[in-house]
């Protein structure tokens, strides 16, 4: 099969099993490969070809999941789903935050390069696919919409944030240091929403395989001093269970496949 004949993959990709619990039991006619000490899950959500898979935890570890959803599975897109931590006035715990780009805040190569910007790219940021983002943040819209509906009662009042995501290979976790993250961000020019650890990694690499990528995060703390005490309850409680019905309502939304 030629590349250009393969069918449109689909490729949701999220840091911990958890937040894909939901999905996994949802794939109609599921297949596991292992690739690179990965395991992936294949089938169809929503008559969409779909790929499940962990990124794991950092840019590293995101770096090379996306890599071989992109060489060896050949995916189309890639959405991934998940939480961070809220970094801006405003975006509270429930929240979801779609990302318009991102930025590694744990970058500097200066003074041979300005502070956060990629050495050799000439850029600090790296946009997702405007074409999928607009459909992942229409997703998130209805699925808040109707969030008051059902089990969901966090997230009654819950609002649906746009913008910048930071991404570093730390958890931040203090007070102390999410303010002074936000001042040298805004130093230098970009206001973040939300602070995680892989994103801006797979928009990396999906900008260089010219791959379409959007990605959204639900809100499990404040990046302050109670993070390592909300992240884990969160995220087993709710992350996955709203994860799933915005990759629901994206895959409804997407063309059919030829």
């Amino acid at each position: 099969m030629t590349p250009s004949s393969r069918p449109v993959l689909t490729a949701i990709l999220s840091a911990l099993a958890e937040e894909q619990h939901g999905l996994l039991e949802q794939l109609q006619g599921a297949q596991k490969q292992t690739v690179a000490g990965r395991d992936f899950w294949l089938g169809q959500l929503h008559g969409q070809p779909v790929a499940l898979g962990l990124s794991r935890i950092g840019k590293v570890s995101a770096t090379l999941t996306a890599a071989v959803l992109i060489g060896h599975f050949g995916a189309s897109r890639i959405v991934f789903t998940g939480v961070a931590g809220g970094l801006a006035q405003g975006v509270k715990v429930g929240d979801v935050v779609v990302a318009h780009d991102f930025i590694q805040h744990d970058l500097d190569a200066s003074p041979l390069f300005p502070r956060y910007e990629v050495p050799l790219y000439g850029r600090s940021r790296f946009a997702c696919d405007p074409a999928l983002t607009s459909l992942l943040g229409l997703a998130a819209d209805r699925a808040l919409a109707t969030s008051s509906h059902d089990a969901l009662q966090l997230l009654m009042g819950a609002q649906v944030h746009r913008g910048l995501i930071a991404s570093g290979d730390r958890f931040v976790s203090s007070a102390a240091e999410s303010s002074r993250l936000q001042a040298d961000l805004q130093d230098a020019g970009h206001t973040a929403l939300a602070v995680e650890m892989e994103g801006a990694a797979v928009a990396q690499i999906c900008a260089d395989y010219g791959v379409a990528f959007a990605a959204m995060r639900t809100i499990s703390d404040r990046a302050d001093d109670t993070a390592h005490i909300d992240f884990p309850t969160f995220v087993a409680a709710v992350a996955s269970r709203y994860a799933q019905r915005i990759v629901n309502e994206l895959l409804i939304s997407l063309p059919e496949p030829a």
